[in-house]
């Protein structure tokens, strides 16, 4: 079964320096039928302004990943860690018993677009964590490529989590297929261009929660780049 989450169903709202679209119940936006999917908490699309950003504030019992499409995010958390999060990108910060952090985009003339993901932990009460990756374009090309994981497999990023994120880009014409183990679901994310899932056209930001779809086949009628969330 697939269930598809149009991007012009979603929450959010332009707030001048923040455009921002939840597939799911955030801050103000709530809708019961949207609380998550499995363990995915989260999924924001955000626009942020040159010269704007989140201030630091604080989380606690949630992995969180950030995947930059375009522009940069200056990272700043109070475990002492600073970066540039550039396109590509894997971040992971494990917020476990408590952390601070602040997001600014750092360029005075482009917006960053990114994505914002949420994924409730195994437990509660780890030990913060950071990590940072890079994962070149040519690894995700025609491929699905490993960029978050329970176990660090293929150099990804490790989440306290028994979920993996894959993220393909796909040239008009390609596909990628990818199989569920029993008792396994799915989600899909489509950043860019045009899809289909399993026969179902998908257009940028929209979203797909899969079950019980032991194979799945997402085609490219145009150029496209797809995250894929393989869950418990």
């Amino acid at each position: 079964m697939i269930t598809i989450r149009r991007s012009d169903e979603r929450g959010g709202g332009d707030h001048g320096w923040l455009n921002t679209r939840h597939s799911f119940s955030f801050d103000q936006y709530y809708d019961p039928r949207y609380m998550g999917f499995r363990s995915l908490r989260v999924i924001n699309e955000d626009w942020v302004q040159p010269g704007h950003g989140f201030p630091t504030h604080p989380h606690r019992d949630m992995e969180i990943i950030t995947y930059l499409l375009e522009g940069a995010l200056e990272h700043k958390d109070s475990m002492g860690n600073g970066s540039i999060i550039r396109p590509g990108d894997g971040q992971r910060m494990s917020a476990g018993t408590g952390v601070r952090h602040s997001e600014a985009n750092p360029s005075k003339t482009d917006a960053a677009h990114l994505l914002q993901i949420w994924i409730l932990p195994e437990r509660r009460g780890i030990e913060p964590g950071y990590e940072q990756k890079e994962f070149p374009a040519e690894e995700k090309r025609g491929k699905l490529r490993l960029i978050a994981s329970p176990d660090g497999k293929d150099e990804s990023v490790t989440i306290h989590q028994d979920a993996k994120l894959y993220v393909s880009l796909l040239l008009p014409g390609e596909q990628v297929e990818h199989k569920l183990s029993n008792g396994r679901y799915g989600s899909l994310q489509v950043a860019k261009g045009t899809v289909e899932l399993n026969g179902k056209p998908l257009q940028q930001g929209d979203g797909a929660a899969i079950s019980e779809e032991p194979k799945l086949e997402v085609k490219a009628p145009q150029e496209a780049k797809i995250l894929l969330f393989d869950l418990a």
